[in-house]
Formats: C-alpha cells, structure tokens, sequence
C-alpha cells in the first residue's frame, strides 16, 4: 500500500534555531496517527507545513502522490482541519459560517445545508443554528471548529487538541467518530496532549521531541513489554523522569511561610 502522506528529510529553520530536523515519515490510508511531543517539539510547525501555512521549508511532502510545494489547492481539498484555538467570526452564527466554509471548498448550497444541520444536531446545537457565536463558549466553538473541518468530507483530518473544551459526553462522541472516520477509508493525523486518549484511538503513535522523531510504532511496540502507559513512555523518552521531585518542589513552593505575612 502507499502511503497518503510521506514526509521526507523535512527541516524547518526560524533563524538559527532548527524546529523540524530532518524528519521522515509515512501516513497509510485508514490509519489513526497520533502525534505526540512535549510543547516546542515541533507538532504544530508539522501541521502548519501539511495544511499549508508554512511553505518556506526543506524537504520534500507528498500527499496522495502530489507534491505538496506544486499543488498546494488540491490538497488543501482533501484536508480537514480542526485547530485547538482559531479565530472564529464571532459576528456570525454557525449557520452563516459553515455556508461560508463551505462555499469555499465549492461546495453546493443543498449539501452544505443538509450536512450542516445534522452534524449541529449531533454535536447538540440545533437551538443554537441561528445564534451568533459571540455568546458561544469555549466548547460549543470547538462544536463547530469540528463541523467546519469536516463538512466538506475530507480524506485526510488534521486535528490539534481536538477535544479542547469539549464535555464529557462530547468527547466520548468524538473518539466514536475518529473510528468510523477510519472505517470509512480516511486518515487520521492526531495532534494531544492527552496521552490516554491517544493511546486508545493510534493506530501508530510518532513522538517527537526537540524536533526529532525518537519513537513511531504502535503502543503495543512502544511499551514493549515493559507494561508501562503511553504517558510513562512519554516521560522517560522526553527524559521528564524528574517530574515527580518537580511536582514536590511545586507542592513545598505553595506551602512555603517564609516571608508570608499573617492576615
């Protein structure tokens, strides 16, 4: 099988400070990929390269046998993206912004309305259809981030911190989702910190760190027999193996009298 997204010798410089190193990876069809690493390891300037926003890189990104530098618009057609954090047009209701997202992947009126009103239905804002998002919270935003990154029935799906916001039960469905996503046939690019839910959903699980990939494969691979969570994976890989004389450090900070005045 070939891969939907190969990721060769990828380097990306901000000055003098080199943020992807030389990364090399390849995405199958039908795969969950989570992408994990510790803040500043380089996840989100990989997504930025693979949606677009970053194009002054080195290295070379096929997607679905295209060139990513060379056409650009074509694959940006076939993917999804759903951000932890964007700027939504608080003016307008989410109505109003999934015609306009879905207008500019060309699609027609009757299908954005169709897909529209029964993906709002599921994620729980049908009442809210008509509202302006101003008044919207941080999780019935992200309701209609996922909306937007999906309505146009993408082939890849990028997600960063998908499940930010989201209740309970939200994120219960969302994780439902990625499977049937992956059913269908599509490919599932994972970007979290929330190491547990990561390991349930991978297939394939890609750590990077200082702007190399130190560990790909499957959790069952990764733990290797050590019986140890994704999260104590993560730990001694990233060497945070002194988190817990940190986290006493923080408690004793907190309980610290001196120099505390007496009310």
């Amino acid at each position: 099988m070939e891969p939907i997204i190969s990721i060769s010798n990828l380097t990306k410089q901000y000055g003098d400070k080199t943020v992807l190193n030389n990364i090399n990876l390849d995405v199958y069809p039908g795969q969950i990929i989570g992408y994990i690493g510790p803040n500043g390891a380089g996840k989100s300037t990989t997504v930025k390269v693979l949606t677009g926003v970053i194009q002054d890189y080195t290295g070379e990104v096929i997607v679905a046998g295209k060139n990513l530098r060379d056409s650009l618009m074509d694959v940006k057609r076939m993917i999804g993206y759903i951000p932890e954090l964007a700027e939504l047009y608080d003016l307008l209701t989410p109505r109003e912004y999934l015609n306009f997202t879905g207008t500019l992947y060309g699609m027609e009126a009757s299908v954005i309305e169709e897909r529209m009103v029964k993906m709002l239905d599921s994620f729980g804002l049908s009442e809210n259809i008509d509202q302006r998002m101003d008044s919207f919270s941080k999780g019935m935003r992200q309701k209609v981030l996922l909306a937007s990154g999906l309505l146009h029935n993408p082939s890849i799906v990028i997600l960063d911190e998908p499940l930010s916001g989201l209740d309970a039960n939200a994120v219960i469905l969302v994780k439902e989702l990625l499977q049937r996503l992956k059913q269908e046939g599509k490919t599932i690019f994972y970007c979290s910190h929330m190491m547990d839910v990561v390991e349930k959903v991978s297939d394939t699980i890609v750590l990077i760190d200082k702007g190399t990939i130190i560990a790909n494969g499957s959790f069952a691979e990764l733990r290797a027999g050590s019986g140890e969570s994704l999260e104590q994976i993560f730990s001694k890989l990233t060497m945070a193996d002194n988190l817990l004389e940190k986290a006493g450090s923080l408690a004793s900070a907190m309980t610290d009298n001196t120099n505390t005045q007496q009310l």
